[in-house]
């Protein structure tokens, strides 16, 4: 009685609150049931949040090891790979497959990183809603995988890190999906492709993986030319789809999992 008061006074039982409990609920029920589109929540924003938690433990612990506030624009090779860069003779020989989808939340300086959650917030939440949450986050991961598979072709001794591999496949993507919709998806086909040339361009400049953006934006073109854009064919393959957007979560979550393992394996030594 005496803890319901208390909620009671802090306002826990007003209208307000009673309807934010009762949505927590319905998320909860569909993530439950494998229904992440009546899960409610923002796969994007997830992605966006999850890139900037990481990106702010890589920074803290870059200065606590004493290399000072530099690494906010510049962190070295070693703490890029202690922050779950992508490095194949890890992968290969050491095991440490988890770097295959750790690369792509790991980012080289507040630039990087703020360019590519600047693209991920502009292009995500309109393909989210497009193609809803289940095949969002399936393309995200399969892309990040796409993306690292053609690096290691062209330069496996190279570490990586940055969500671009995945942003160049939810692009390319967009502009195979919105190219087959017809005359109503060009607009919009246009203006992924404005990101495209945008993001290359950046890129260049600082000199990122275009191995990665290619590998995306290839891996992204095939699933736009599978998943069908037809609405009426879409829910036959919803559960396939939720399926594959669980398999995806948890290889994601396992990896991050991997990665603060090693962090607390590290600090043991």
């Amino acid at each position: 009685m005496a803890t319901t008061r208390y909620l009671a006074h802090l306002g826990f039982n007003s209208v307000q609150w009673q309807w934010r409990l009762r949505r927590w609920q319905r998320n909860l029920r569909g993530l439950f049931r494998g229904n992440l589109q009546q899960a409610g929540v923002s796969v994007t924003g997830t992605i966006i949040f999850t890139n900037l938690v990481l990106f702010t433990l890589m920074i803290a612990q870059g200065i606590l090891a004493g290399q000072g506030p530099s690494t906010i624009l510049n962190p070295d090779i070693r703490l890029l790979l202690h922050a779950g860069a992508q490095f194949w003779p890890k992968v290969i020989y050491e095991g440490e497959w988890w770097r295959c989808l750790t690369y792509a939340f790991a980012h080289g300086g507040i630039i990087h990183l703020g360019f590519n959650m600047v693209v991920l917030y502009q292009v995500g939440p309109l393909l989210e809603a497009e193609i809803g949450k289940a095949r969002f986050i399936f393309l995200y991961a399969f892309t990040a995988l796409t993306a690292t598979a053609l690096g290691y072709f062209w330069h496996p001794m190279v570490p990586v890190v940055g969500a671009s591999g995945s942003l160049f496949g939810l692009i390319g993507f967009s502009v195979v999906h919105y190219h087959r919709l017809g005359p109503q998806g060009l607009q919009i086909r246009n203006f992924m492709f404005q990101w495209a040339i945008f993001a290359f361009v950046f890129g260049l400049l600082v000199g990122a993986d275009n191995a990665g953006h290619l590998g995306g934006a290839l891996g992204g073109a095939l699933l736009g030319l599978l998943i069908p854009a037809s609405w009426r064919r879409r829910p036959l393959l919803d559960q396939f789809f939720n399926l594959l957007a669980l398999i995806s979560t948890a290889a994601i979550l396992y990896s991050l999992t991997m990665l603060v393992l090693s962090w607390l394996s590290a600090g043991s030594r």
